[in-house]
């Protein structure tokens, strides 16, 4: 790989992913669909069921180095190989790519590879969610700060934290299940999808090409499979990228030395800085934030290739030739890199405690008001009553509960239990149990149903 350009022929991206596009698949694909329209073919009696099976086998005899020989000479990617298969298969070859254009060869070869790459990311995210249902379980009891604004909020816990990541995920999950149902539909219908090369045999050839591959057709379609389907795709991936990037934007703030209650795991061997021995980096979300802006910026590009001149122009294949491959290989990397991530993941419930204790209970403020409002004071006359007392608790350096026990109006109202009861965070997490429980059993029931 020392001549390599592109970072993802040997740093992102697993081999399973890879292989899937690389050039060699990419052209075995085709293959594989000018041998179903073979199939079709010989189903309505113009090719022989022999010569079929000849061309099929002629597949793995592919020489990419001729290929790219007759693309130079012809200028055209698709007849290159069709001349290719020909040269291969004799006699039972002349039949190749009868009545169909290039992009019933590429949007189906395209398909095909789409449902395995789907099948991968599924696979990962499905296992990166099931981790999370883990650690959503294991910390349900786990109070910490909740956060908003980057400031401290009301008291969570841990388990809460990751359930929420779960039913996003799971989200995701859905997401593609669905887009699926829209994108993984086979397109053989000729120059400008009238199907007009086969004359009245053009639905009967379909069916048989569908028959095939498994895979069910499109409805109707120009010269080149809807847009809108594969912009849905590098969307969903997108989604996923940025919710990727929440749960490491999470990590990487959390893993600072002054709040340190969650931290990428162990790396005793890693160097954090070439300058700074000491430094221990959260690399890994780094690298899940860094690549998540990619992907972001494939949408742009994917969108602009929906509205093409007419029936269809050219300018969708040059990008889509970096953004598909690209999508798949990215989001594969995040994959791996989250999955790894989470399994090496450190948890300081001690720091949790400490930091819990950071404001001496300010935290508890809504609970004193709503106490309050209960007991009949108007609600908005507590809020103003609760924000003074939690001013003067932190200008004078004292604890809420000090500066609530020290207000008169405040113990004459709620009595000094009721106040003490009221500011404990670990009493204060209203139904964490119940909607922990219930985004887990979303995601079992959509995990059940990929």
């Amino acid at each position: 790989m020392e001549n390599s350009v592109c970072v993802l022929d040997w740093r992102y991206g697993s081999k399973e992913m890879r292989e899937l596009f690389q050039r060699a698949t990419i052209l075995k694909r085709m293959a594989t669909v000018e041998v179903a329209l073979l199939y079709a073919l010989s189903k309505i009696g113009l090719v022989r069921e022999e010569d079929v099976l000849v061309v099929q086998k002629n597949i793995d005899k592919i020489n990419i180095s001729r290929v790219e020989e007759l693309e130079k000479k012809l200028g055209h990617d698709v007849m290159a190989l069709t001349v290719h298969l020909a040269e291969l298969s004799g006699e039972s070859g002349k039949f190749i790519h009868f009545g169909a254009t290039s992009y019933d060869i590429v949007d189906t070869a395209n398909v095909l590879i789409f449902r395995d790459a789907i099948n991968i990311i599924k696979k990962k995210l499905k296992n990166i969610i099931i981790i999370l249902m883990e650690y959503a379980e294991k910390y349900q009891e786990l109070v910490m700060v909740g956060r908003t604004h980057g400031q401290h909020a009301l008291p969570i816990t841990l388990g809460f934290k990751f359930a929420n990541y779960v039913y996003e995920f799971t989200r995701s999950l859905e997401r593609l299940n669905d887009t699926s149902k829209r994108l993984l539909k086979i397109k053989m219908a000729g120059a400008v999808g009238t199907m007009a090369g086969w004359k009245d045999k053009g639905l009967e050839i379909e069916k048989y090409v569908s028959e095939y591959l498994g895979l069910p057709p499109h409805e109707i379609s120009t010269q080149i499979a809807p847009r809108d389907g594969y912009t849905e795709l590098v969307s969903d991936l997108a989604i996923l990228a940025s919710q990727l990037d929440r749960f490491a934007l999470e990590i990487r703030e959390l893993m600072r030395p002054e709040i340190l209650e969650l931290a990428e795991g162990s790396a005793e061997s890693r160097v954090g800085s070439s300058t700074m021995p000491h430094k221990e980096n959260p690399v890994t979300a780094e690298k899940i934030s860094g690549l998540a802006k990619v992907l972001r910026g494939f949408v742009i590009s994917e969108l602009e290739n929906i509205p093409l001149w007419h029936e269809r122009d050219l300018t969708n294949s040059s990008s889509e030739r970096i953004i598909l491959s690209h999508s798949f290989l990215i989001m594969d990397e995040m994959l791996e890199s989250m999955e790894a991530l989470l399994r090496n993941l450190r948890v300081y419930p001690e720091n949790m405690r400490k930091n819990l204790e950071l404001t001496k209970g300010l935290i508890m403020a809504e609970s004193l008001m709503i106490n309050l409002t209960l007991a009949n004071v108007p609600r908005h006359i507590a809020h103003e009553l609760v924000m003074k007392v939690s001013r003067e608790a932190e200008r004078e350096g004292k604890s809420l509960l000090e500066a609530a026990l020290d207000n008169e109006e405040i113990v004459k109202i709620l009595g000094k239990e009721k106040i003490i009861e009221a500011l404990n965070p670990y009493s204060y997490l209203g139904e964490y149990k119940k909607l922990i429980s219930r985004a887990l059993s979303y995601a079992k029931n959509v995990i059940e149903q990929t």
